[in-house]
């Protein structure tokens, strides 16, 4: 969903994977899985052209996975709401976060994991897309039960709140406009609170 900023030790070769890491998942939801190879992401980020396949000696497969996994944990981070917080509050989060990646980006960037679903060449990274969504509905209804939500209710307001996100970001990205994702980020809205 988000571009992604990995940190970790600060070591030169850390440095260089993280940079590499970030610059797929940035690469990924601005133009895809075709555009994101090794010579865009070495532009993209000012890593050595030798760190390549030290770290990621799997190839392009290896470098999408690292880069998925992030997005991945970046949008878990998101979901991880202090005790009190409402359900409305989760959802209204849930959909600033969406809403700041298409006005961050102006339009240019959308979800890092669709660009590898509709694009992906071979199934283990179609099965870490995959998995990455599953990990975010989880962390997503989570959140919901969290925040009051019976179980079986926060499971399919998840599935519903993902799977619409995803949607209107695509429009709204295609059509170059916010309405599209405020419709439904406004129904969202109303739906939660019926459920309340």
């Amino acid at each position: 969903m988000l571009i992604v900023i990995v940190k970790r030790e600060d070591n030169v070769a850390s440095d260089a994977r993280d940079r590499m890491i970030a610059g797929a998942a940035r690469l990924l939801a601005q133009r895809g899985l075709q555009a994101t190879s090794f010579s865009t992401v070495l532009a993209e980020t000012g890593a050595p052209r030798g760190s390549i396949y030290h770290h990621f000696p799997g190839g392009k497969d290896e470098m999408v996975a690292a880069a998925i996994g992030a997005t991945e944990q970046n949008v878990v981070a998101l979901l991880d709401f202090p005790p009190g917080t409402t359900v409305r509050q989760v959802v209204e989060s849930f959909l600033g976060a969406w809403r700041v990646l298409l006005t961050a980006a102006d339009f240019h960037a959308g979800c890092a994991l669709v660009a590898v679903t509709v694009a992906a060449d071979t199934d283990e990274v179609r099965e870490r897309a995959a998995q990455a969504f599953g990990t975010w509905l989880t962390a997503l209804a989570a959140a919901l039960r969290k925040a009051g939500m019976d179980t079986p209710v926060a499971e399919s307001t998840a599935a519903l709140l993902l799977s619409a996100c995803e949607g209107a970001v695509v429009i709204s990205r295609a059509e170059r406009d916010l309405a599209p994702f405020d419709t439904v980020a406004d129904t969202l809205l109303t739906y939660v609170d019926q459920l309340a």
